[in-house]
């Protein structure tokens, strides 16, 4: 079921208006929507942050829309959903999910001035295999057209699961899109100098603990932590245990944004 303007119903974009001086953007995965982030978003409204968690070009759609959208819409849509928010915000975190993880890591290293970078499951390291086809896609892709991207371990709680928006499918061409995204983030690592969080399952099926690990290790940050759940699948935000990411999310934006500058970045110790 689609509203006047092709989305899906509940897949629209977040905007949780607050006239505090912090903000909070939330970036979405590949194929998904805000609907992901609602109980972060709600958790971080309460906390006093206004909250944006934009749908990104092509998402929440149809499938013939995905197809027109790509790397640098994704990455234009996180951009412009920043700048709206610096304009009304003194500071604004930014928060990534999955792919949105991806893309807030680029993001982040290119405006450096963002206070607090928080990484929930972020999608920055794809499997040789699916690199591969990724990188193939140009072969087999016409001819398989949409294939199956479903694990039902992505999110263990079955009510939240049957609730989930995400396509479902991919082509190879998004595929290869995504595979930009990931390559985009892994040349910015070095460049993030917020204090950064990182929040993954060890039961991830799509994000290996490995790396995780490397990417904390690559992050320039001088401030960073990693933090382990388990009982859930890669869609940590509405998954079983999801109320201990909110809290470890919004009490490491609340220690790092309401100083008001990110400055915190170069003035603290790695952890």
């Amino acid at each position: 079921m689609s509203d006047v303007a092709g989305i899906r119903a509940g897949a629209q974009a977040i905007e949780l208006r607050e006239e505090g001086s912090h903000g909070a953007l939330l970036l979405h995965g590949f194929g998904d929507t805000p609907q992901t982030l609602a109980g972060l978003a709600k958790r971080l409204n309460r906390a006093g942050y206004g909250v944006h968690a934009p749908l990104l070009p092509g998402h929440g759609r149809t499938m013939e829309e995905f197809q027109k959208s790509g790397a640098d819409e994704w990455a234009g849509a996180a951009r412009a959903a920043f700048n709206d928010l610096r304009w009304r915000h003194s500071s604004v975190s930014v928060v990534g999910l999955s792919m949105g993880g991806a893309l807030a890591v680029a993001l982040t290293a290119d405006v450096q001035e963002v206070p607090a970078l928080a990484l929930i499951a972020p999608y920055i390291e794809m499997p040789r295999k699916i690199r591969l086809a990724a990188s193939t896609h140009w072969a087999w892709g016409r001819f398989a057209g949409e294939i199956s991207a479903q694990n039902p371990l992505s999110i263990h709680d079955a009510i939240a699961r049957e609730k989930s928006l995400a396509y479902g499918t991919v082509t190879g061409s998004r595929l290869y899109e995504l595979l930009k995204v990931v390559k985009r983030a892994n040349k910015a690592f070095t460049r993030v100098k917020a204090p950064t969080l990182l929040v993954q399952s060890r039961e991830d099926p799509r994000c290996s603990s490995r790396g995780a690990e490397n990417a904390i290790r690559m992050l320039g940050a001088r401030e960073k932590k990693l933090v382990w759940t388990e009982g859930a699948g890669h869609v940590i935000t509405v998954d079983y245990g999801r109320e201990r990411v909110y809290s470890e999310v919004v009490n490491w934006l609340d220690k790092h944004a309401r100083g008001g500058t990110a400055a915190a970045a170069d003035s603290t110790a790695a952890t």
